[in-house]
């Protein structure tokens, strides 16, 4: 079983501790999950189903937008994701 850290109780990715192989259980603090796909170490991993246009957070804090369907399970990275990272605050 691989590991993963929820950073903060509002988030909805947990970040992987351990390489994830596809269908492997991901347990962390409150819970777990199975991984849709490999899930590389440090990346995050969805833990709750996330529509297109809704926010991704990690910290407690929104780090970007979905730019695609986000189910439960698979690799949350820039492929599916709109960073907020870098945008100023006025934009």
């Amino acid at each position: 079983m691989a590991r993963a850290i929820k950073l903060h109780p509002m988030d909805n990715v947990v970040v992987a501790i351990d390489f994830v192989e596809k269908g492997e259980t991901v347990s962390y603090k409150g819970g777990s999950t199975k991984a849709f796909e490999d899930i590389p170490v440090g990346h995050k991993i969805a833990i709750k189903r996330i529509r297109i246009g809704e926010a991704v957070v990690k910290y407690g804090e929104i780090i970007g937008i979905a730019s695609s369907e986000i189910e439960v399970g698979m690799h949350v990275h820039i492929h599916n994701v709109i960073s907020l990272r870098f945008r100023r605050r006025d934009e």
